[in-house]
């Protein structure tokens, strides 16, 4: 039997493990078969995050598990989306906390710039996620057949910043692809936290004091996640804690493959070169291999970005343009690590109060500027980082995790305790989040150490009030606490509302508005909100479901209740409806993990 961590990444999916009879573990990483050409099956330490779309029923991708898989997921799609970007999927995990979808809606691949006689058969990002976790699956369970997946101990990573919706999509994907009832969702930069003290051992109480702050700063390829842990002292022994969560930025490598996409672009429009709409999407993933190329280490000193040509014939010749290594470099610096005050906050700017549907990527893709808000926000009193834990690919270029380095250091106040300092760097950034939750998963059962916190946000209940209908005005809502930031798992708490009478709607179809906060610290079970400003609440996924009708029922639309909150074991967080007047009860659950 085993302990399994699984990194469901932006660009890259990977899976580490360790048996559990192993009194220390040995983290490893899984070698997952795929296509690395039409026919050609290898196995890889990582699972690109891509799916391709076959463009005749006929054609099939055929796996030791899967003989007529009309779609190929991992390297050979990646290969495919340079010829064929339209039929490719990618960035489904950013779908999925976007909120202003349906994340079911077959919507994949996104502004693929199609032929108009071409017809694709697009897929969800739910079902572009599941296919990502089920091919691991199935990979695992054809290497390990006395071991399925489905019977070992799984923890599954999510961005830090996932709401509950997201996170409840995220663990709707898993269950379907045959990950076990009772997987742990776990967040990436307590994952990659966890791979650190894996590497470390008990060294780490010797090299961490009471009163530390670490940050974690993980720029992934298509997030960036900001975490604070603090390192504090019970009956003589230190432990780690873990202070604030920062929100969820759609910035991050994905951002930059399309800044340099669009240097490109303008290279080529200074050649008389004008892309067509197809091209473009080809060119973005052709800019990708140029980025990772010229950030590596021992990089050469430029590259060419070679994209098919678009003419009469089938097949035109190729049309390229060479980019430098110091204009991409340069680009990337000042685009995404621009040097800045620590006052500093992004910029929103906006060219229309029009913008066409896609993901929201932030107007500001500065990420230093991301950073300074976040410490702003969340520490207070003089406190500054002691200790920065870099995670994430982007963090593989030395130049650019210099640069970070080198701004979050000159952001320190004099007066501090302790010179601002970098932990000991990670030695595998593109794994150490699915090496620290398969870690993570054998501290839980073995007693090992744990970062504490409980859920990082607080959380709310959209509260109608009551009043006379006037036409075109909506009534005043306000937002009620049901859990409270750092709410610890296995706990449960009844909700006061001493201010005002509650009512369920029962019996027919209802929208439950739920909010959330970063934020608000101190907001206690029964906190009500009657105003608030953007930055502190943030709406979730509003639940939109029938509840049975009590078994009292009478003419009333609303059957006065009492909230109590539970966030179990296993991380989910459920809100009770209980009848002030009969034994009914009704329960809305939501996934809200962002602890351990």
């Amino acid at each position: 039997m085993y302990y399994i961590g699984i990194d469901l990444g932006t660009t890259n999916c990977v899976l580490a493990y360790t048996e559990q009879s192993d009194e220390s573990p040995e983290l490893k990483l899984f070698a997952i078969d795929q296509l690395v050409d039409a026919s050609t099956i290898e196995g890889r330490t990582s699972l690109p995050s891509f799916v391709y779309l076959a463009a005749e029923p006929s054609d099939v991708y055929c796996l030791p598990w899967a003989k007529d898989r009309n779609y190929a997921v991992g390297y050979w799609a990646t290969r495919l989306s340079d010829s064929q970007p339209h039929r490719v999927v990618d960035k489904a995990k950013s779908w999925l906390c976007y909120n202003r979808v349906d994340r079911h809606d077959a919507l994949l691949p996104f502004n693929d710039g199609q032929s108009p006689d071409e017809q694709i058969d697009k897929i969800s990002p739910v079902e572009a996620s599941r296919r990502y976790l089920e091919h691991m699956a199935s990979a695992w369970n054809y290497a390990h057949p006395e071991a399925p997946l489905s019977e070992q101990t799984v923890v599954l990573t999510v961005p830090a910043s996932f709401d509950a919706a997201a996170r409840e999509l995220t663990r709707e994907a898993a269950l379907a692809a045959g990950l076990p009832e009772n997987f742990t969702l776990l967040e990436e930069p307590q994952a990659a936290v966890y791979a650190w003290l894996a590497k470390t051992g008990d060294k780490w109480r010797k090299q961490l004091k009471e009163n530390d702050v670490l940050l974690v700063c993980d720029v992934g390829g298509g997030t960036s996640d900001f975490s604070l842990v603090n390192v504090e002292q019970e009956d003589g022994e230190l432990y780690l804690n873990r202070l604030a969560v920062g929100n969820h930025l759609l910035v991050g490598g994905d951002n930059m493959d399309l800044a340099t996409a669009y240097f490109a672009s303008q290279k080529f429009a200074e050649k008389g070169v004008t892309l067509d709409p197809w091209q473009n999407a080809a060119l973005q993933h052709a800019a990708r291999n140029a980025k990772e190329r010229l950030l590596s280490d021992n990089a050469p000193k430029s590259h060419t970005i070679a994209i098919a040509g678009r003419g009469r014939k089938l097949l035109a010749s190729n049309v390229s343009v060479e980019v430098t290594k110091d204009e991409i470099l340069n680009l990337l610096q000042e685009g995404f690590f621009p040097v800045c005050a620590s006052t500093d906050r992004p910029q929103r700017n906006r060219l229309s109060g029009f913008r066409q549907l896609g993901l929201p990527y932030e107007s500001d893709a500065a990420v230093t500027r991301h950073l300074s808000a976040f410490l702003q926000d969340h520490l207070s009193d003089g406190r500054f980082p002691t200790y920065v834990l870099f995670n994430g690919g982007v963090f593989k270029s030395n130049v650019l995790k210099n640069r970070m380095f080198d701004t979050i250091a000159s952001w320190a106040p004099e007066n501090a305790e302790t010179a601002f300092s970098l932990l000991e760097a990670q030695s595998d950034l593109d794994n150490s989040v699915a090496l620290g939750a398969a870690y993570y998963a054998w501290a839980k059962n073995n007693g090992g150490i744990r970062i504490k916190g409980g859920t990082g946000r607080s959380y709310y209940v959209g509260i109608e009030t009551a009043g006379l209908a006037i036409p075109g005005m909506p009534r005043p809502m306000n937002a009620l606490c049901v859990a409270p930031m750092g709410m610890e798992e296995g706990t449960e708490t009844d909700v006061p509302s001493t201010t005002m009478e509650i009512g369920l709607a029962v019996g027919q179809p209802e929208k439950f508005r739920i909010f959330s906060s970063s934020t608000r610290k101190d907001d206690k079970p029964g906190t009500l909100l009657t105003r608030w400003s953007p930055d502190e609440l943030e709406e979730t996924d509003s639940l939109e479901t029938t509840l049975a009708p009590a078994t009292d029922a009478d003419d009333s639309d609303y059957v006065p209740i009492q909230f109590h909150s539970v966030v179990t074991e296993l991380g989910m967080f459920e809100l009770w409806c209980q009848s002030v007047n009969s034994p009914d009860k009704w329960k809305l659950e939501f996934s809200v993990r962002e602890d351990e």
